[in-house]
């Protein structure tokens, strides 16, 4: 069993009724179907570079445990997030994830709580986040039946830098015109609840069974940018949970980066603009460029990121002290 590095992750692409031929301007090509996902951090995604290439992450679980995931998860031999990115052109499907309460009563190891960062959004793109107020799980379960969910849903515009967290029990959708990027539980558990007539299994029984009518999802409250080292560099936190921070990084220059307190976790870089190149002491450097990821193992404590000339980047990973739900609002 070698020693881990850095691991820059191929993208898995999934096609998706509801997705896009283009997936510009994150991947500069076309496809011959409509791609809805790219994931970066799946199960079955696999290493591009070193001695490790081809393995998938799962593989890589079970092997490295604590040395590739950290001591913050919950589970020692399972990646614990999932990071992908979304290009929806029609709407999603109505649907809800269990929270880990409701999955673990089915024998899911944990549920799927998410947050959606909008890379990119045309004007007038909305996302369906939870249930209108005094709208009840019978209400939402007879619209259904009659043809009308998405009347019943909280719809809210979304525009570039939006974050959005989706706890898990929330009733949920994507509209058209927006690119997300995704962090979550590693989960895939999805019941579908309603899908606008399209030929498609819904999960009602299951699904009802988890919705939660008052879920804590909403906007995050936005932090403000904090600079750093004066050099035109800037880090902004866009949520912490108990699942999952991920922050944004726009670097000019150089930038050392730190595992920080608490307990250890895996750390995945995902870069939105631009490129740069990650070194860490003992370990070949990773290039990596707008639509790929960077999995950091969690026994890799410091490394450096060299911008090509500029790279923004997403950063998450799971918390190693204790954090509560984040402040949200519906808008």
């Amino acid at each position: 069993m070698g020693k881990l590095y850095p691991l820059l992750m191929k993208p898995l692409f999934d096609p998706r009724p509801w997705g896009r031929l283009d997936l510009s301007p994150i991947y500069p090509r076309k496809f011959d179907e409509k791609i809805g996902e790219s994931w970066l951090t799946g199960d079955n995604c696999i290493v591009q570079n070193g001695p490790l290439a081809g393995k998938s992450l799962a593989e890589l679980s079970t092997q490295y445990k604590r040395e590739l995931v950290g001591e913050a998860p919950r589970d020692d031999n399972r990646f614990p997030l999932l990071m992908k990115f979304l290009f929806p052109q029609e709407k999603l499907s109505v649907q809800v994830h269990p929270d880990d309460a409701a999955a673990q009563e089915v024998g899911e190891p944990c549920g799927k709580t998410e947050c959606w960062y909008v890379a990119d959004a045309e004007p007038g793109a909305e996302i369906g986040l939870g249930l209108k107020p005094a709208v009840t799980r019978s209400d939402f379960e007879r619209s259904i039946h009659e043809n009308r969910a998405e009347e019943l849903l909280n719809w809210i515009k979304v525009s570039a830098g939006d974050m959005i967290f989706v706890a898990g029990g929330t009733v949920h959708t994507l509209g058209p015109g927006s690119i997300i990027v995704e962090t979550q539980q590693q989960s895939d558990t999805t019941y579908r609840l309603y899908d606008y007539g399209r030929p498609r299994e819904l999960h009602l029984e299951h699904g009802l069974r988890v919705i939660k009518e008052n879920a804590r999802s909403g906007k995050v409250k936005p932090q403000p940018p904090q600079n750093l080292n004066g050099s035109g560099s800037r880090q902004q936190q866009l949520v912490a949970s108990p699942y999952f921070a991920v922050e944004k990084y726009e670097l000019k220059s150089p930038h050392q980066f730190d595992a920080g307190g608490g307990k250890s976790s895996a750390q995945i870089l995902v870069a939105t603009e631009g490129a740069g190149t990650l070194s860490a002491t003992g370990h070949d450097a990773v290039r990596f460029a707008k639509g790929d990821a960077v999995v950091i193992p969690a026994n890799i404590t410091q490394f450096d990121l060299q911008p090509e000339p500029n790279v923004q980047f997403i950063r998450s990973f799971v918390p190693g002290t204790s954090v509560d739900e984040p402040e949200t609002s519906i808008e």
